[in-house]
């Protein structure tokens, strides 16, 4: 399959390489492209202070065969959102970054259905084995802090993000075995399948993912996070933090279950840790 650069890409790439009336053009179009794509190429002429047959050529010159394709081109650009093509203030600044997680995790708390949580650790502690997967950024990251988590616990665990080796895995899997798929949209067709391959093949799927998603309808059990984006795209999505207070919670009240093995296995953690790089007592587990 191959991939087009989107036309804004274009615009910005090729700007310095225009003539002068093309880059009125070029700036006219950036600087409100939804006005744009409603112009005719009168308007845009006009708007612009040059001719429609310099429009016309700012078209082909951003490889578009004529102003109408330029147009739809620019109305595809547009689909991703309007925040990532024109610029939103940062009102918030900093204080703004720590509000985004704090309301983040008010919001994944409502969310959580203890029940749910009692019946997804009673799952992973009696797994045979545990398999954490996720894609992307965040939901790799779940993943694998899943992994982290669970084995201090003498937990049988590993993580996958690969979508071919996470597909393979979920092929392979026991019925006594349990699959935590981690996905922050529910909508990632590798996670989605190795889900439902896994559930075929009769393991139990645990999915932390946002509830009514494609996802959710191929887990035993959901417990979900949800956190709407703001239009400052600068700042990291802090639903990556609802996801690993979910993994916190988890992997606590797996803990508590059996809290001598536990407490074991940290307490021989910690001392391997402290031999290694020094500390005090208070050092957490792992930096």
């Amino acid at each position: 399959m191959s991939y087009e650069i989107d036309v804004l890409s274009r615009i910005s790439e090729r700007f310095v390489e225009m003539s002068e009336s093309e880059q009125r053009v070029a700036q006219l179009i950036l600087d409100n492209v939804k006005a744009a794509t409603e112009m005719s190429i009168a308007k845009l002429s006009a708007s612009a202070g040059v001719s429609q047959a310099t429009v016309t050529r700012f078209a082909r010159t951003v490889d578009c065969k004529d102003v109408r394709q330029l147009k739809v081109k620019l109305a595809q650009s547009l689909a991703v959102g309007q925040r990532f093509v024109e610029e939103t203030p940062d009102l918030d600044g900093i204080q703004g970054v720590y509000e985004a997680i704090k309301n983040t995790l008010d919001l994944s708390r409502k969310l959580l259905v203890e029940a749910d949580i009692k019946l997804a650790v009673s799952y992973l502690q009696n797994a045979r084995m545990i398999f954490c997967i996720g894609m992307g950024g965040g939901s790799s990251i779940g993943s694998q802090e899943l992994q982290y988590r669970l084995f201090r616990f003498g937990m049988p665990v590993c993580s996958y993000q690969d979508g071919l080796l996470t597909r393979m895995v979920a092929a392979a899997v026991e019925p006594q075995d349990v699959m935590v798929a981690i996905s922050l949209t529910g909508n990632t067709g590798e996670i989605i399948d190795s889900a439902s391959i896994a559930r075929q093949y009769g393991a139990k799927v645990i999915a932390i993912t946002k509830p009514g998603s494609a996802l959710a309808a191929n887990a035993d059990i959901v417990l979900g996070l949800q956190a709407p984006e703001t239009d400052f795209i600068y700042k990291p999505s802090a639903s990556r933090y609802a996801m690993l207070a979910i993994i916190d919670v988890l992997a606590t009240e797996v803990a508590k279950l059996n809290k001598r093995k536990s407490r074991d296995k940290l307490r021989r953690v910690k001392l391997s840790l402290d031999s290694h790089r020094g500390g005090d007592e208070r050092q957490p587990l792992g930096d």
